[in-house]
């Protein structure tokens, strides 16, 4: 009975202590039931939000590309002022828009990113040796920062062996006259189960900055569609984790199994005041949704490949594409097979480009264009889309390379001499033994240099990890041991024609055929 009454007790204290509107606002103090942590302060003005960020500050920024960013949290930190900032973000926004504010008064020191995109100011900087860039592969920024959220201090990975960042050497500042003043250092290997793992730290912040679409008053958070991607484990690797939304509704509009983010994560809300939800590439289909007539299967250099890569789709196979070429693919799929196509971003079920009406900021793909979802689609975040590829739940990988070595190295993120960009999520998306990796790209350059080689000359992408190649001129499968067997070949060229145009040897399969092209 005793244990009872302090229960009764406890449970009127707390009913006190929350008012009759739920938690309190700023300046009022209200606690979770079982922890001294203060429940998510309210504020009606962002700079107010962020006004105690302190200079030299590391900040996680949520959102992919533009999609999900914290538009009006940004906006409150540039008139702050804080400055020597650390970002860590999936991107680094564009020029005049999201965290391209950031670097026009820069406010921003050095950058984690995967995925650099298109900044004028932002590469300026960092050629001038102005700002310190640490480039890392997508799953591994979502995973190591699901890491520090989780108190996993760091981890073993496969993404990234064999390449730079594993061995080390990745630029991260320049010196004025462009030689390299700091680059990125060697890292752990171990081996498992006679594979080759790299060792990753955990990344935690002293400030999340997070765009959401709904919160209750108590602290819950709720995403939209694609806009979920690096929010999600955000809220949960800072100190202090800032929050907008677009509304705010009572406590119970959430059923309790519908939360994304509970309020345990949550510092600090904020209703945004506008949104005006900027879309990098607008990409829509047309109402009769007509393919682009050709004069036949194959005439063309780049349909030849589509429509052959088209024919590596199977019934109920889950598919990752890279933009382009692979993507492209997808509109040559078997009406009479079901494919799931997932992308990075956080989506399961992706449908084709959207009609006019049917554009959303909030549901884009992972090369950043507008897209739709077919019945039966999924949307999750950032890390967990990751933890599908890691793990080999996808069962096909299909991207574009520059070059391809004959025992399926593959090398696609990078040319040195030339501006970073970033290796995005290819990294990743080779890494997992379970998964098959199929390359779509022309046979050789514009200047007719070799693509497929003995050695890839360009940085890794990844290792020994290529299953099959497919060019305009042939279809070469690829063993990590045996190295390549050709197996199809474009009607009116030889054998020899491709031992001229292919920088390795290799055997031609007993069953050789005639290049296929789907015909749909």
């Amino acid at each position: 009975m005793a244990a009872l009454r302090r229960l009764s007790s406890w449970r009127r204290l707390c009913a006190s202590a929350r008012g009759p509107r739920g938690p309190c606002t700023k300046g009022c103090v209200s606690y979770f039931s079982t922890s001294m942590r203060r429940h998510a302060t309210f504020y009606t003005d962002p700079v107010e939000a962020v006004k105690d960020i302190p200079d030299g500050a590391k900040i996680l920024f949520g959102g992919f590309g533009l999609c999900g960013i914290p538009e009006n949290l940004i906006g409150a930190l540039l008139k702050t002022g804080a400055k020597g900032l650390t970002a860590v973000s999936n991107n680094t926004g564009v020029d005049g828009f999201g965290l391209g504010i950031l670097f026009q008064s820069k406010q921003i020191k050095r950058m984690l990113a995967s995925y650099v995109g298109e900044n004028a100011e932002f590469e300026r900087q960092y050629l001038s040796g102005e700002l310190e860039l640490e480039l890392i592969p997508q799953g591994t920024l979502a995973e190591r920062i699901r890491a520090g959220g989780a108190g996993v201090p760091a981890f073993y990975t496969s993404t990234g062996y064999g390449t730079l960042v594993q061995e080390g050497g990745i630029p991260i500042k320049y010196n004025k006259d462009g030689s390299i003043a700091i680059a990125s250092e060697p890292k752990e290997v171990r081996v498992f189960n006679d594979r080759h793992f790299v060792l990753e730290k955990a990344i935690t912040g002293d400030f999340a900055l997070v765009k959401a679409w709904k919160a209750d008053r108590a602290g819950n958070v709720i995403f939209r569609k694609s806009a979920r991607n690096f929010n999600l484990p955000m809220c949960k690797a800072a100190e202090t984790t800032v929050v907008e939304v677009e509304e705010i509704v009572d406590i119970g509009s959430f059923a309790p199994e519908d939360i994304h983010v509970p309020q345990i994560y949550v510092d600090r809300l904020i209703k945004g005041e506008k949104y005006e939800k900027r879309i990098e590439r607008l990409s829509i289909r047309k109402e009769d949704n007509v393919k682009t007539k050709s004069d036949g299967p194959g005439h063309n250099v780049r349909e030849r490949i589509i429509r052959r890569a088209a024919l590596e789709f199977e019934d109920g196979m889950y598919a990752n594409l890279g933009i382009g070429i692979p993507l492209l693919a997808s509109s040559f799929i078997n009406p009479n097979i079901t494919v799931y196509l997932q992308s990075e971003n956080g989506i399961l079920g992706l449908g084709p480009y959207p009609l006019p009406n049917e554009v959303d900021a909030d549901l884009i793909n992972a090369g950043k264009e507008t897209v739709t979802v077919l019945p039966g689609a999924s949307y999750f975040s950032s890390d967990e889309s990751f933890a599908m590829i890691r793990g080999g739940h996808v069962n096909m990988t299909m991207l574009g390379a520059m070059q391809v070595s004959k025992y399926g190295d593959v090398a696609n993120w990078i040319i040195p001499g030339q501006i970073l960009k970033g290796m995005g999520g290819a990294m990743d998306l080779v890494s997992s033994i379970q998964t098959r990796v199929v390359v779509t790209m022309e046979h050789s350059t514009k200047k007719n240099a070799h693509k497929i080689m003995e050695k890839c000359t360009l940085p890794l992408t990844g290792k020994q990890c290529v299953d099959r190649i497919i060019t305009e001129k042939a279809v070469f499968d690829v063993d990590s041991k045996k190295g390549l067997t050709l197996i199809e070949l474009w009607e009116g060229l030889t054998v020899d024609d491709i031992k001229k145009c292919t920088g390795c040897d290799f055997a031609v399969s007993p069953k050789l055929m005639p290049m296929q092209q789907i015909t749909i």
